[in-house]
């Protein structure tokens, strides 16, 4: 299946998993507003954030109702302010509160995963390395979080066991060797990137000479990394991981690697604080 058709295929699946284990067989409290009353609401960020999620949010409420109306004001992968109303929400008072919860937890998490990689993103100006993520994502959320890298500024690594060969210690071991690995992938899939994931400058050595497509240097000092750089000599994409954080990440980008992965941008994020207020209710 093409990445987009998979993606487009993802926001319905989630939409109906959140609405499914939130809403059950029915919002027992909404059931206290009169079907007939109507509500208009505005959704705010609380902190700054990069926005994303937005086409997900569309879709739990049209699974509610169609006829809700939603107001964007921010599009995914644009800035937002503290206090900033991103969306207004207009339709059944009911609906709008029980889609709530779901659409918010979409846009939070996110949202987060956006806002911690344009702060990388940035960390990195001008120095031409690659941002990349990896598949340390939440449970059920991998192609969610994957195109909130993208909002965030950010690159995808594979998306899963299936689009690129990523060939580490135990795939070389039971391979019989780094060489006789590569030669396998090259057999089982010639049109598919080959990634091997080096320790030191021996296995460096032999993966260059196999002819890897990219090498991975696991958790390299900035020294080795250096070092590999200029080992390297442009004949392998060289990417950097292990040890990534906002306190390391200028340092690696400057030894000269072509990227930096990090699982951390999908794994380890904060959930962005957005709220949901109703400010217009009026009967039909």
């Amino acid at each position: 299946m093409h990445y987009q058709d998979a993606l487009v295929e993802a926001i319905r699946e989630a939409a109906a998993h959140l609405l499914a284990e939130d809403v059950g067989p029915g919002d027992i409290t909404a059931q206290l507003i009169p079907e007939s009353q109507r509500a208009m609401a505005r959704v705010i960020t609380r902190e700054d954030a990069i926005l994303c999620g937005m086409a997900w949010v569309e879709e739990i409420f049209r699974r509610l109702d169609p006829s809700v109306r939603l107001r964007w004001n921010a599009a995914d992968g644009d800035r937002l302010e503290a206090g900033q109303c991103f969306l207004e929400i207009e339709g059944s008072a009911r609906c709008l509160l029980t889609g709530e919860r779901a659409a918010l937890n979409l846009l939070q998490t996110l949202s987060a995963t956006a806002t911690r990689t344009r702060r990388y993103v940035d960390l990195l100006d001008g120095t031409g390395v690659r941002l990349l993520d990896t598949r340390k994502t939440l449970p059920g959320m991998r192609l969610a979080q994957k195109y909130a890298v993208t909002c965030g500024g950010g690159h995808n690594h594979r998306i899963g066991l299936y689009d690129a060969f990523l060939i580490k210690e135990n795939h070389i071991a039971a391979c019989g060797g780094i060489a006789a690995a590569v030669k396998a992938a090259r057999r089982i899939a010639s049109d598919l990137p080959v990634e091997l994931e080096v320790e030191n400058f021996d296995e460096l050595d032999q993966a260059l000479a196999a002819g890897a497509d990219i090498v991975m240097l696991d958790n390299f000092s900035l020294d080795d990394m250096r070092e590999a750089v200029r080992r390297n000599a442009g004949r392998a994409t060289l990417e950097a991981s292990g040890n990534v954080d906002e306190t390391t990440l200028r340092q690696i980008a400057e030894t000269g690697v072509d990227c930096i992965s990090s699982g951390a941008l999908t794994k380890d994020i904060n959930a962005i604080d957005l709220s949901m207020r109703i400010v217009e209710l009026h009967d039909l």
